[in-house]
Order: C-alpha cells, then sequence, then structure tokens
C-alpha cells in the first residue's frame, strides 16, 4: 500500500458553500422557471395550466 496523497491548493467546488445571487440575477442567467411537466396537447389546445 502506497503513502502517497493527493493534496490540491483549492477544495472541490461541491464543498464549498454557493455564493448568494439574487432573483433577479438568477432570471439573467437561466430566464424564466419552466414547469417540470410541460402540458398535454388538450391542455394546450384550450389555455388550461
Amino acid at each position: 500500500m502506497s503513502s502517497l496523497s493527493f493534496r490540491s491548493s483549492r477544495p472541490d467546488g461541491w464543498v464549498q458553500p454557493k455564493p448568494y445571487s439574487d432573483s433577479s440575477l438568477r432570471y439573467r442567467m437561466h430566464g424564466k422557471i419552466q414547469p417540470m411537466e410541460q402540458p398535454g396537447f388538450l391542455a394546450r389546445l384550450f389555455g388550461l395550466r
């Protein structure tokens, strides 16, 4: 077994907390919120939500 270990100068990104971003910045970056499921044909036809 080896005694070598990997050391990085920067921690992994998933360990670091995400910086705060307000809703206007998220909207500008990603666009408007999309529904999880797209409406079916009849819902689109009759304008149901």
